[in-house]
This record gives C-alpha cells, sequence and structure tokens, in this order.
C-alpha cells in the first residue's frame, strides 16, 4: 500500500506544473486567476486521487481476490470448448480438471463437456499424464497439449498435425520461429534453457516453455505407460536424447483471458534453475 501511495505522490507533484499549463486557457476565459490556478491543479490531482484510492480498494477487496481470479478461470473453460466445439467439430477434446476448486467442473457438468475430473491436486505431470493415459486407452494418433486460459489457439493444431505427418514425434507451438526473443527475465531463462538443451542434444529449441504441443502416437505411449514426467523443457532434452524427433512451427499466444500463472517471479527464476540443472546434469543419469 505504502508502495502504490508513494508512486501516487509523485505522480501527483509530476502533474503540478500541467496544471499551471490548464490554468492558462481557463484566465482566458474569464475566470480569475486563483480559480484557474485551483481547477488546473484539481485537474492534476485526479490521478494521484484515483490511484491512492485504487490502492486501497485492492487492500480491501485482497481477499475476495482469489475467488474472482478462480472464477474467470473456470469461465474461460467454457469460452476455450465452445470455440473448439463450434468451429472445429472434428477435434476431439477432454478436459482434466487438476482437483480445481474454480468453477471448472459445474461449468463442464453444466454443459456436458468431455471432462476428466480428477479426485485430487496432482500437479502439472499428474494432470498431463492422466490426459496422455486417456489418449492412449481410446487409441488417437495423437494429443495436444492445449491450456485452458485462452492463450493456446485452435487454429495450429492442424497445421501443427501436417507438420507431425513429416515424421516427427513432438511439434512444438513456438512464438519464436519468426519472432526474436525480448530480454524480460524470462526471456532470458528461456534463451538459456534453449542452449542448455543445444549444447547437450544438439538440436536447436528455440521456444523450450512453450505449453503447446503435439505428441504422437509413440509419445503418448511413452507419457501413458512409462514416462512419469511432465511436459517441461528437460523432458523435451531427455525425448530428444533418446532419439524423438522434435519440430516447430511458429504461433501466436494469445493474452492470458482467465486464471493467473503459477510462475510468479521468484518461483520462474527457481523453475528456470532447476530446469538448467536436470537438462546439463541429471539428465546424463536419469533412465525413466
Amino acid at each position: 500500500l505504502m508502495g502504490a501511495v508513494t508512486v501516487a505522490i509523485g505522480i501527483g507533484l509530476q502533474n503540478f506544473p500541467e496544471g499551471a499549463a490548464v490554468s492558462i486557457p481557463l484566465r482566458r476565459e474569464g475566470y480569475s486567476r486563483k480559480k484557474g490556478f485551483l481547477l488546473g491543479q484539481a485537474s492534476g490531482m485526479v490521478e494521484p486521487v484515483a490511484g491512492v484510492l485504487g490502492a486501497l480498494l485492492v487492500v480491501r477487496m485482497e481477499a475476495i481476490l482469489p475467488f474472482a481470479l478462480s472464477f474467470a478461470a473456470g469461465a474461460m473453460i467454457y469460452v476455450v470448448v465452445e470455440e473448439l466445439i463450434r468451429d472445429y467439430p472434428d477435434l476431439d477434446y477432454v478436459v482434466v480438471n487438476d482437483g480445481s476448486t474454480d468453477k471448472t467442473r459445474q461449468i463442464c457438468r453444466e454443459h456436458g463437456y468431455c471432462l476428466l475430473d480428477l479426485p485430487v491436486n496432482l500437479g502439472l505431470a499428474g494432470c498431463f499424464q492422466a490426459g496422455m493415459k486417456y489418449a492412449f486407452y481410446r487409441g488417437y494418433a495423437c494429443a495436444v497439449q492445449f491450456d485452458g486460459d485462452g492463450q493456446h489457439r485452435p487454429e495450429y493444431i492442424l497445421p501443427m498435425k501436417r507438420k507431425m505427418e513429416e515424421g516427427y514425434d513432438i511439434v512444438i507451438g513456438s512464438r519464436f520461429v519468426d519472432t526474436a526473443k525480448g530480454y524480460s527475465i524470462r526471456m532470458v531463462g528461456s534463451r538459456l534453457l534453449a542452449g542448455a538443451i543445444r549444447i547437450t542434444t544438439g538440436v536447436k529449441v528455440a521456444d523450450p516453455t512453450s505449453g503447446m504441443r503435439m505428441f504422437n502416437q509413440r509419445m503418448i505411449r511413452e507419457f501413458a505407460l512409462n514416462l512419469n514426467y511432465g511436459p517441461e523443457p528437460d523432458t523435451i532434452s531427455y525425448l530428444l536424447k533418446q532419439g524423438a524427433r522434435v519440430a516447430e512451427i511458429p504461433v501466436v499466444i494469445g493474452d492470458r483471458l482467465g486464471g493467473e500463472s503459477y510462475l510468479k517471479p521468484v518461483v520462474a527464476v527457481r523453475y528456470m534453475v532447476r530446469m538448467l540443472l536436470s537438462i546439463l546434469l541429471i539428465q546424463n543419469f536419469r533412465k525413466r
């Protein structure tokens, strides 16, 4: 709260000269010098006052913000699945609800969506493996890991499938095939991971942290029956060492429309360090 107040005060000080500039035309319109000056300064105080009120509102609403975010995450399932049903009726799907406390289960049941409802939270690895088991036991030729927050776009699924038909085991929807990476903390981490994979496997993976990946039947079987690991960059590195063929196609990842990422700044740094250690060291001793 104090940080927000400090920023608001700084904005207010910055706005005083702007308020003085507003006073000049008011003076020309016949306002007295005093009234014109006060009205000008009042116009400049709108931003800091709104900033302080916004900070106070967030503090008061902090207790219910997680519930609002959870509702948004659950509601996005409706948007994502409805788009798949409406625009891509030839594609099968399953919503894997990993013991969520949001509205996912309720929304899926109310609308009759195909739902794999896990009784407890298994985490990313367990949730992903459950989806792979579903695909394996139903004999699918390929499966796509697809986020339910609106970031992944279904129009790239068929291009990924066509790329896979060229003989690849894994196709990644990559943000950086045709686009350069920036230099934010996450992008620096992505560069480091890509470099580590290149060093240890000899294969260039431009977007190792992309969550939009397609797996062929051989990979589905591996994840469903053998590999007890999630779809992380170190697992991609391991599979490359085992002879898997990996390709990327350019995609555009949309803005997150619901829910929130579990990779907060501190968590993201820990994640990158863990992935780097796994790729550079642990993968040399990994069997399955």
